[in-house]
């Protein structure tokens, strides 16, 4: 019990360093401390408000990986502090055997800075762990997301709704390339139970997934169009850019417009407007 109870403490003490206003949300209201409260830290994390308070107040013991490294990112910790977060939880880090979604402090600053472009993060399996507010406003805030909802790949070949439409040229590219990343990871990461189980459901929901992964098909992200349909803004075709966090297996995806054009009109609209008139219907892209 006492470690859980100084993992209660450790959480509530990260928690109330961080302003709301670095993780890009609303300062508004009145506060007690300067800090997240309980449930902005939920929604970063794509945790229940119930559950991380038993967390700080130690009645909740045994957080998986997966919420460990949920919160990880949420709170925004250092590398020694995510090993300490770990330990306090009777979790072993992650090894080298296993996906990281650990993110360096310069590509933190990369999205708190590049405020006019929609920007996400995905580790080496495609799930979605960071992105800046214009991209929650052209895509839908993706904080109710949970599991395999926040991974583009599942997403696809699932058929999960989409705001980005493809060309037929378009999507057989995008297949081939995010396919091929999946098999790299597992060779990266064979100690990855959660990249495993990802990869039998996709063939077991997607025969174009099994026949893509059993021919051993090989693809390159390069520079693209994507067409965003957006509630409000309507269809808006923007550059899409996958770039990789150097020393680390995290992609970043970076739509942008070229100056004066009709779509980066529409994202200095978006930018006004943020999600406040978003639908229920969050579908990443």
């Amino acid at each position: 019990m006492s470690e859980s109870r100084e993992l209660g403490r450790a959480l509530h003490g990260w928690r109330d360093r961080i302003a709301p206003a670095t993780v890009g949300l609303p300062a508004g209201g009145v506060r007690r401390a300067a800090g997240l409260r309980r449930e902005e830290l939920a929604q970063l994390a794509g945790l229940s408000v119930d559950y991380i308070t038993r967390l700080e107040q130690g009645r909740a013991t045994s957080p998986s990986a997966q919420v460990l490294s949920a919160l990880a990112r949420a709170l925004r910790l250092s590398a020694a502090e995510r090993e300490y977060l770990y330990l306090l939880a009777g979790q072993p880090a992650p090894g080298p055997g296993q996906l990281s979604a650990h993110i360096p402090p310069g590509v933190r600053r990369l999205l708190d800075q590049l405020d006019g472009a929609p920007l996400s993060v995905y580790d080496a399996a495609w799930n979605l762990i960071l992105w800046n507010p214009l991209w929650a406003a052209l895509f839908g805030d993706p904080s109710a997301l949970r599991g395999r909802e926040r991974n583009i790949v599942w997403r696809h070949f699932a058929g999960l709704p989409s705001r980005v439409s493809h060309t037929p040229e378009q999507e057989a590219r995008f297949e081939a390339a995010v396919v091929a990343d999946l098999r790299a990871a597992t060779a990266r990461y064979p100690a990855d139970a959660g990249l495993r189980s990802l990869i039998k459901d996709l063939r077991g929901v997607s025969t174009d997934f099994a026949r893509l992964w059993d021919t051993g098909i090989v693809g390159v992200h390069e520079s693209d169009t994507k067409t965003v349909h957006h509630p409000d803004a309507g269809a808006v075709t923007f550059d899409c850019d996958v770039l990789t966090a150097p020393g680390s297996d995290l992609r970043i995806v970076a739509y942008t417009a070229a100056p004066g054009s009709e779509a980066a009109d529409r994202l200095r609209l978006l930018n006004v407007i943020g999600t406040q008139t978003m639908t229920e219907d969050s579908t990443p892209g």
